[in-house]
């Protein structure tokens, strides 16, 4: 994982179980650095934060939105390649509450000052699963085939800061308490 501080969505329940065991069958690194989860902020719509801001700052940073943002069920579409590379991804409704959370963070963030990379792709969300590995057309069709179609609850956001290459350390969680609309 590049340097620098992400914020995500981690999925939990059995469709979480089912996505890491995928993830590790075909993508063992990346299922090693990071829970099954949904990027809301450190790819797309914004790059990752830098390394040198403070869990601090950027929890107060983003304390409102969790306070103001509901838990949310959301259900994957079916996979599909990412940005024309062998990177599968499921993805979610791109104009939902995942959006709307996103956008409260990255707000929130410019907000605070807070420094961030350039985004490489406007904000598209979805849970990968696999990214590291090139995988042969057969893996990348079997992935393809694979379908989650249980709902999945969204009821936290968490940060992480990648210590290394390949690790990565938990700087805090705040769960989502709003109320729906």
């Amino acid at each position: 994982m590049k340097p620098g501080i992400v914020v995500i969505a981690e999925l939990t329940g059995p469709v979480a179980d089912r996505i890491h065991a995928v993830q590790e069958r075909y993508d063992p690194r990346m299922a090693a650095e990071l829970p099954p989860h949904l990027t809301l902020i450190g790819s797309s719509g914004m790059g990752p934060i830098s390394a040198r801001t403070t869990p601090d700052v950027l929890r107060e940073a983003l304390i409102p939105v969790s306070q103001s943002t509901a838990a949310m069920t959301l259900r994957f579409d079916a996979p599909m390649q990412f940005m024309q590379s062998n990177v599968v991804v499921l993805p979610v409704d791109p104009n939902g509450p995942v959006r709307a959370l996103h956008e409260a963070m990255a707000e929130r963030v410019r907000a605070a000052r807070i420094v961030t990379e350039r985004p490489r792709f406007t904000f598209t969300p979805h849970c990968t699963l696999n990214f590291y590995r090139e995988l042969p057309s057969r893996a990348v069709r079997e992935l393809l085939a694979m379908r989650f179609d249980e709902p999945v609850v969204v009821d936290a956001v968490q940060a992480y800061r990648a210590v290394s290459a390949r690790g990565t350390e938990l700087l805090f969680a705040l769960r989502l308490v709003g109320t729906a609309a």
